[in-house]
């Protein structure tokens, strides 16, 4: 049993990032070491980040995952996470190509490495305990909401480079990369003033990431077709 739960957690994280490799197209443009130089540019991204809040935050109880909810550490923590995006924008500058291949091969390269980083652990000592718990079916799935968050990011990213984006749309992009630069401040919040559980504050995320995601989708298809690619 303990075995079995612990594929199923195997399966519902890494199963979605292995389809949106292969349906995506970008194994037949062999993008396989790009997604994995994406992955480095995240890991050294993320040693620079831990060094800033080392240096400048030396309190780590304050940004840990199960303190209280604190809105302005959130901001600070959300305000060092703006190097993601640096890193991101490196990642999309370092890819040749154009459309929708380069978009996903940054975006599931990074957010492979975070989930690889972030879920294997756990998942390798937590999901093959003799108790079952449904924090590490919650967490899988939050690992496909993450997948998401970053291949909208990327396109976001992308659409804000572009000089040749609609002058009404460049706002948009501009509050949906804040927005989702800082959704730990603005939806953890909420989520905290709700006292919404598990499941709901699941639910919430995945509706919220999939509204961005659509529109930034929309967005991308119209410049697409306005430029040809």
């Amino acid at each position: 049993m303990t075995l079995y739960h612990f594929g199923n957690c195997l399966a519902l994280v890494y199963v979605p990032y292995y389809f949106t490799y292969k349906y995506s197209g970008l194994s037949e443009y062999g993008a396989f070491w790009k997604c994995v130089q994406a992955g480095g540019i995240y890991v050294f991204t993320q040693l620079c980040k831990m060094l800033v809040l080392a240096t400048f935050f030396p309190d780590t109880d304050t940004f840990s995952e199960g303190a209280p909810f604190n809105i302005i550490a959130e901001f600070l923590r959300c305000s060092v996470d703006l190097v993601d995006l640096l890193g991101l924008a490196f990642v999309l500058s370092r890819i040749p190509g154009k459309g929708h291949s380069k978009l996903i091969t940054a975006g599931l390269g990074w957010a492979t490495a975070e989930v690889v980083l972030s879920r294997g652990l756990m998942l390798w000592v937590g999901a093959r305990g003799a108790e079952f718990s449904w924090i590490y079916i919650q967490k899988c799935l939050e690992s496909n909401v993450l997948l998401v968050q970053h291949l909208s990011t990327a396109t976001l990213l992308w659409l804000f480079s572009r000089h040749d984006l609609d002058k009404k749309f460049a706002p948009l992009v501009v509050v949906l990369l804040i927005a989702t630069s800082y959704r730990g401040v603005w939806l953890e919040g909420a989520l905290h003033a709700l006292s919404a559980g598990p499941w709901l504050s699941l639910a919430l995320k995945a509706l919220i990431t999939s509204c961005i995601g659509v529109v930034s989708l929309h967005i991308y298809s119209g410049l697409a077709q306005l430029i040809g690619l």
